[in-house]
């Protein structure tokens, strides 16, 4: 099942990217005022002593969905060369780490809309979520995309019952 592995990496491959840049860019968080405007990310970039939890947490959980979502794709790298894999087995562990990477990011950006959604708003401040958040959410999709496209790939290599006699 050649075509699902190939969209099943380009899927992976498109997640790591889209989770790396929402990892790595400010701009999660807008706030827009009378006379300015300002954003943040998961990265406070003022030396504060103390950080919210939840932006720890937020952290801790897109570096994982990282390192999952590497592992998948070289699974998938892999798998796509006969003699560097095992037979078969390169789909199934990139399913396996490509879903782990999708809770991962599920969990990180719960964590994070839930504790930002629920901040007190203020009068003359206007706040939304900006495109490196959405970014995150999009990691998501792609990253169950590539799963479901993986383990169809599989699937496809291991047919059971009577087609293997």
């Amino acid at each position: 099942m050649e075509p699902y592995r190939s969209l099943a990496l380009l899927a992976g491959s498109l997640g790591l990217i889209s989770c790396l840049v929402a990892l790595s860019t400010n701009f999660w968080f807008v706030a827009v005022g009378p006379n300015f405007s300002a954003h943040s990310g998961i990265w406070p970039t003022e030396h504060q002593d103390a950080v919210a939890v939840y932006i720890h947490v937020t952290q801790s959980f897109c570096i994982l969905a990282v390192l999952w979502s590497l592992v998948s794709v070289g699974f998938l790298v892999l798998s796509c060369i006969p003699s560097l894999s095992a037979p078969g087995h390169g789909p199934l562990i990139s399913t396996i780490t490509v879903y782990a990477a999708a809770l991962s990011m599920i969990v990180a950006m719960a964590v994070y809309t839930s504790e930002r959604w629920g901040q007190l708003p203020h009068a003359q401040i206007q706040t939304f979520f900006s495109w490196s958040f959405y970014l995150g959410w999009v990691s998501v999709v792609l990253f169950l995309g590539a799963g479901s496209l993986s383990l169809s790939a599989h699937c496809g290599t291991h047919r059971s019952g009577y087609e293997t006699l």
